[in-house]
């Protein structure tokens, strides 16, 4: 009776098995002939045409940033170090020369260790070919039957690539598109990240540091989870001695590397210019579209373009470095002059306009809700981060305590333009991009304040005034112009005394100022300033003399590029040229200087000489003072009316830098001239960044240029007393605190 029954029972399992297989085989035939969505075909597999990201690159070749969707860089095998692909193969795939896409051993040691013995430390089973096949096809959703129809598919596909490619090229597609740490796609791409190099220069540590992400990205990120990155390597450099190739005393050693990462950020709201990589994407997005209606496959996040700009990174550092470093202790100053009834406190009513138009206020104001009710939700504390130019701490804080917090910090914009071709190679846009995204040197238009005089005293030169014809710094108030009256911000010596006008300017008095442009001609000093380039509208008033008009950034540094370009503005322009994935230009781009001088040579060595004045003896003393600069230099200090602006324009023989600080809100601006003013507000961010290039060999050539020596006739033209007194009974007849009435007459 027992060996019937056993007969049976083995009868039976016979054919469940039987049953089994053949159940297996018809699937794995559904899913070959397409029942569960197409499989890739041999033309799909023979063409892989891969995301890749575009990269961004500085004068000298650096990568600055990249734009993609998934941060792809391919390469050729060629250029990867033997041990990657080493450390590669004895932790993946150890068997990689001997299946034909395939493990079998690999598939019975999952199926009987890991899921009949549940052992989760067994490994997985999938060979380096079916990984592939897994990140060149995206994986869908099945509902129960997912893991079995997604594994059938890889191994399928795993099977048709070895047929098409080499070992030698499926390990080099395997390498490019492999995704890492960091969201970073491919070898090549994940080295820049970590370690800011190629992929050809990894060490055995950084490889191996590298090869044992693959495992949980995010678990062994060496960035986010250092330790566990270690140990992690340790794992995969143990992995290479057993399969041999590492000897044991390498092995040994290399245990008790230290990995050092030069971690790169190439994240939009991240790593180095962000504001200028914003700009320069959605020049490059209009750019793609135009290649599009060309007939020209062009994608910004998927073409692999390269895109070559004139910004130097290092310059670029150093400028970001000075910008936060001089602002951290400014907003220091800034607050403490407020005091205890900041714009940004709570009963204010400019903190009240900013509560109201933020979006958690509509949001709970469309909701229905009352202002009480809307208050007292804003008031809410909860642990959040808060950033101070860029640095973060987590803190209980509510909304209003959040609005408060961003309300209060000033802003900036920093360019430096090579004068010979306004080729930019600073760009600082501001401090905090993630928080502040407003670009001050693309998009904003402020008050340029005293940096628009030298336009007015060239004007003048033009117009025949000589440089020591002398000017009353006596206020006057024009009785055609509703009875304006301009005053200078400061105590002068005299106030009967009468200034050059290289003093004057120097010394930047508002009242000449006015008198200048009189004798200039409005329409004449805005004729110069188009022929330099500005073209933003510029007022018809008086007041224009002193800066009223507000203009951009580049157009400023544009037109200052003329005093030592031989009177020729220049456009500031920072695309080089593009080339596709391979290397061939799609365009290169020309700078664009003006084809005719804006004003004489003789104006313009005259005004240079004037400038110089300005920073050796005038408002920008400091920058020999102060910060102990010997650069040749040259330059204008700005201050706006209510202290709402501050400027310096810096000027050397191969570099204009024009820098701006002020608050992002108009409605507020600094308490006080006293730490309001260019000198104070702007300046020191152009000195701090000088200092850094003057420690810098490799920019020597920049900070030690030298001016052409002026000729001897503009020498004589400069030479004359400073300041000239008003005779004896002028000043016994005249009462110098009683303002003059008349009128403005504008000599056009």
């Amino acid at each position: 009776m027992k060996k019937p029954r056993l007969k049976y029972i083995l009868g039976i399992t016979a054919k469940l098995l039987a049953l089994f297989v053949l159940a297996v085989l018809i699937f794995i035939a559904t899913v070959q002939l397409g029942a569960w969505g197409a499989l890739p075909t041999k033309e799909d597999l023979r063409d892989l045409s891969q995301q890749n990201a575009s990269e961004i690159y500085d004068r000298n070749g650096a990568l600055l940033g990249k734009f993609y969707l998934q941060d792809r860089q391919p390469i050729s095998l060629d250029s990867i170090p033997q041990h990657v692909i080493d450390a590669l193969i004895a932790t993946e795939d150890a068997r990689f020369y001997e299946h034909n896409g395939i493990d079998t051993r690999s598939l019975f040691r999952v199926l009987f260790k890991t899921i009949l013995l549940q052992d989760s430390q067994s490994g997985g089973g999938s060979t380096l070919t079916q990984q592939l096949a897994k990140n060149l096809f995206s994986r869908k959703n099945y509902g129960p039957f997912t893991v079995p129809v997604v594994k059938t598919k890889e191994m399928i596909t795993a099977r048709r690539l070895e047929r098409i490619y080499t070992k030698t090229e499926l390990l080099e597609l395997y390498l490019n598109t492999v995704p890492f740490s960091g969201n970073t796609y491919g070898i090549e791409s994940a080295s820049l990240k970590f370690f800011n190099k190629s992929a050809s220069g990894l060490t055995l540590t950084e490889a191996a540091t590298l090869v044992g992400t693959l495992k949980a990205t995010a678990t062994y990120n060496p960035y986010r989870n250092p330790e566990r990155s270690k140990n992690r390597r340790n794992v995969v450099l143990a992995q290479m001695q057993r399969y041999g190739y590492l000897e044991s005393e390498v092995y040994t050693l290399a245990r008790e590397d230290s990995v050092k990462l030069d971690y790169g950020r190439y994240h939009e709201e991240e790593g180095l210019a962000p504001y200028f990589r914003e700009t320069l994407r959605l020049k490059m997005l209009s750019w793609c579209e135009q290649q599009k209606e060309l007939g020209k496959e062009c994608n910004l996040y998927t073409s692999g373009l390269k895109i070559y700009t004139t910004l130097d990174k290092t310059l670029q550092e150093y400028a970001e470095d000075a910008v936060e470093a001089h602002l951290d202790k400014l907003q220091n100053e800034f607050e403490a002059e407020y005091g205890s009834q900041p714009p940004w406190g709570l009963a204010h009513p400019i903190f009240k306009s900013v509560v109201r138009k933020s979006a958690p206020y509509i949001k709970l104001k469309t909701a229905g809700l009352s202002e009480n009710e809307i208050m007292d939700s804003l008031s809410k504390k909860r642990e959040q981060q808060l950033s101070r130019f860029g640095q973060y701490t987590t803190e209980k804080a509510s909304t209003l305590d959040s609005l408060q917090h961003y309300l209060k910090f000033l802003g900036a914009g920093m360019l430096a333009i090579d004068p010979s071709c306004g080729a930019v190679r600073t760009w600082v846009g501001g401090v905090d991009f993630r928080h502040f995204k407003f670009d001050h040197v693309a998009k904003n238009k402020r008050q340029v304040g005293s940096t628009f005089k030298p336009l007015v005293y060239a004007t003048a030169l033009e117009r025949g005034i000589r440089p020591c014809d002398y000017f009353s710094a006596r206020e006057i108030q024009y009785e055609n112009m509703q009875g304006w009256s301009p005053s200078n911000a400061g105590d002068l010596e005299e106030d009967y005394m009468n200034y050059s006008m290289e003093t004057a300017l120097s010394q930047s008095i508002n009242t000449v100022s006015v008198k200048v442009l009189e004798k200039a001609g409005i329409a004449n000093t805005i004729d110069l300033a188009r022929r330099l380039g500005i073209d933003s509208d510029l007022p018809q008033v008086p007041s224009l003399a002193l800066g009223t008009a507000e203009i951009t950034i580049p157009e400023i540094a544009g037109a200052y590029a003329a005093f030592v370009n031989d009177g020729k503005a220049v456009t500031p322009y920072y695309l080089m040229r593009i080339e596709d994935s391979e290397g061939k230009i799609m365009q290169s781009f020309q700078p664009k200087v003006s084809d005719e001088p804006a004003f004489s040579k003789s104006t313009r060595q005259i005004m240079l000489e004037m400038l110089k004045s300005v920073v050796d003896e005038g408002t920008a003393k400091r920058m020999r003072t102060t910060y102990s600069l010997p650069n040749a230099l040259a330059g204008k200090t700005g201050t706006t009316q209510s202290n709402k602006d501050a400027w310096f324009v810096a000027i050397m023989p191969k570099m204009v830098t024009v820098t701006w600080v002020g608050h992002d809100d108009h409605r507020i601006g600094f308490k006080s001239t006293r730490i309001g003013q260019g000198a104070h507000a702007a300046l020191p961010i152009t000195a701090r960044w000088l200092q850094k290039i003057n420690r810098d060999r490799n920019y020597s050539d920049v900070s030690q240029a030298k001016f052409s020596p002026p000729n001897v006739r503009t020498l004589s033209l400069l030479d004359c007393e400073p300041t000239k007194r008003d005779s004896f009974f002028k000043r016994l007849f005249t009462n110098p605190k009683k303002k003059k009435k008349r009128e403005f007459k504008d000599r056009n």
